[in-house]
This record gives C-alpha cells, structure tokens and sequence, in this order.
C-alpha cells in the first residue's frame, strides 16, 4: 500500500503553544481555528465521562496514533506536520479559582478543551497528476465531543478518518466511499490503531484515482447546470416519500450560492467560455462549498459530493434518467 503525508499548515516557525489565527487555504475554513500537536498535549484537560470518571481518548492522541501508524505502514516516507482545526473551545477554571471574576483570571488558572477536531496530514512524496492538477495522498480524521454522551459511563467513542487526496490548487479534499469510515467505534486506543490500519489497508488508491480521471469526460452545458442547481433548492423541500429514491444531496442553501458563484468567479475550476463546465470542476465546486462545513459533518458531505458526481456520470453513460439532469 502507498501513502503520503503533506500539509496546508503555514510552513514558517510558529510558537507550539500558540493557536494562529488568520486567514489560511485549508482543508477546512468554516468557524475553525487551527492549533499546533503541542498545544493539544501540553495546553488542554482530556474530557472525561462524568458518571465513572473515566478518560476519553484526547485529540493529541488521536493525532499522534495516526502519525505512528503511517510511520509504521511506510516507513521512512516523509509526514509533514499536521495541520489541525479545532472549534467550539470549551472553557474552564481550576478548583482555586471558583468564584473569582473571568476578567481576573489568570492564565494558569484558565482550562480549555474543544469540543470538535480535524486533522489532515500530508505525504508529499505521494503525489498523482490528475486532469492537470496535482494531488497529494493525504490522511485524516475528525473528533467531535458532541456525538458522544459524556454524562454517561465510558461507552463507545466515536471516530471519523480517511484517506484520500488533496487537491493542491485549492486545498479541496477527495475522498472516495471506500476511503472513509464514518462509524468507528472503539473502546481503546489499540482499537482504534487496528480500524485504522485496516481502512488504510482496504483502500483502493487506483480505482479512486482512475474515477477522478473520468470525471473530464463529461460535462453539463449552462442550461443544465441551470437545471441541476434548480434541483438541488428543490430537493429538500419535497416530502420524504418523494425524497427517498432520489440520490442525497447534504450541500446546503449557503453552499449551493458558492457553487454558482465559483461556476462565473472561480479562477481554476469556473465555466468554460461558451458556458460548460466539466465534471471534475463541479466536483471541486462541490468540495470547495463544502469547506464551509463545520467539522463534525465536513466529510460526509466531501463523500456526498464525489458519490453524486459519480452517479451523474453513471445516468449520462447509460443514458439513465436522473431527477437531477436535463437532458
């Protein structure tokens, strides 16, 4: 199996303990800040289950089970430093300090922890061309304290990871179904270490990479793009009976405005001149919408996004009738 690790993360020194916050491409951008490995180890308390006291599995070793994985399935294959997003920072005192005002805490006093993180880390030694852009394999997950009942007793802790491209031009992630797992659940870090290693294993690099190469083969005129973004508002106002045969779609109002923008304004993936548009770059208008996700639904949505372009491509190459086509 081949692998690579590459970053979006700013390649110039950063203090380890700070959380930059500017503007950055990355994988990610919505409502999201991006920190260092250090800072998760050094800078934040580890969630427990309030009913047993027991210790859930924390973002920094998420993270640095996934870097020593890939060190053990490649090794001596170069990882670049992860780049981590993290939201909904939830905040908190040490016992000393009850009752004192916030703006008199110090900062020894002060305790943190997010409630959601991503992570993406990059192989840049891995790197496929596909329909004139540069993809780097790169690896991740995502941890969300939301979806998980810390009221309770230990349970089963949820986990989300992939393995897929990155698109350099823009950051977009490509993910393919057989590359994310949206149901891990384990009850120890060895056991997420063996889901994993047998994701990573299972994955079918070249049949993702020859699916993103078809996508160039095919395209939507601008009455038909038209068309597809008209169903794509009507989709979520029919009834669910109506619904159901229909391929989902989970991009929302907001995002389906970015996609037609970036159909006129986008300067790598936009229209053609006489109003086209193929359907690797309505692929990454999809996935470019979808950065604006929060974290804790990021990837299914990138998922969807790849599935229905494949499922348009299927209907025009058999000339199947598709609800979301005009023909």
């Amino acid at each position: 199996m081949e692998l690579v690790l590459n970053s979006s993360i700013n390649e110039h020194l950063v203090d380890e303990n700070e959380i930059i916050n500017k503007p950055s491409s990355s994988f990610i951008e919505a409502n999201t800040e991006i920190v260092s490995l250090d800072h998760l180890e050094k800078d934040c308390i580890i969630p427990v289950f309030s009913k047993d006291n027991e210790s859930t599995i924390s973002h920094f070793q998420f993270v640095d089970k996934c870097q020593q994985i890939i060190q053990k399935l490649l090794p001596g294959v170069l990882q670049k430093t992860p780049d981590i997003r993290v939201s909904h920072v939830v905040k908190g005192r040490i016992p000393s300090a009850i009752g004192k005002p916030a703006k008199d805490l110090e900062e020894h006093e002060k305790t943190i922890y997010y409630e959601r993180c991503a992570f993406i880390i990059d192989l840049p030694s891995t790197k496929q061309i596909v329909n004139g852009n540069e993809l780097t394999l790169s690896i991740g997950g995502v941890r969300a304290y939301n979806q998980e009942n810390l009221y309770s007793k230990k349970s089963m802790e949820k986990f989300k990871v992939f393995i897929g491209f990155k698109n350099k031009v823009c950051t977009n992630l490509c993910i393919s179904t057989d590359g994310f797992s949206n149901e891990i659940r384990i009850s120890s870090i060895h056991e997420l270490e063996d889901k994993m290693i047998e994701l990573f294993s299972n994955y079918k690099r070249d049949n993702h990479l020859k699916m993103m190469e078809r996508m160039i083969e095919y395209k939507l005129s601008e009455t038909q793009f038209a068309h597809l973004i008209g169903k794509f508002r009507m989709f979520t106002h029919l009834d669910k009976h109506t619904q159901k045969p229909i391929f989902p779609i989970s991009l929302n109002d907001s995002q389906i405005n970015n996609i037609v923008k970036d159909y006129y304004q986008c300067p790598n993936f936009s229209r053609s001149p006489d109003g086209s548009i193929s359907f690797w770059n309505l692929y990454n208008l999809f996935t470019e919408a979808n950065k604006s996700s929060y974290i804790d639904n990021n990837l299914e949505r990138n998922v969807n996004a790849y599935e229905l372009i494949n499922d348009l491509g299927k209907s025009i190459q058999n000339n199947i009738p598709n609800w979301f086509l005009h023909y």
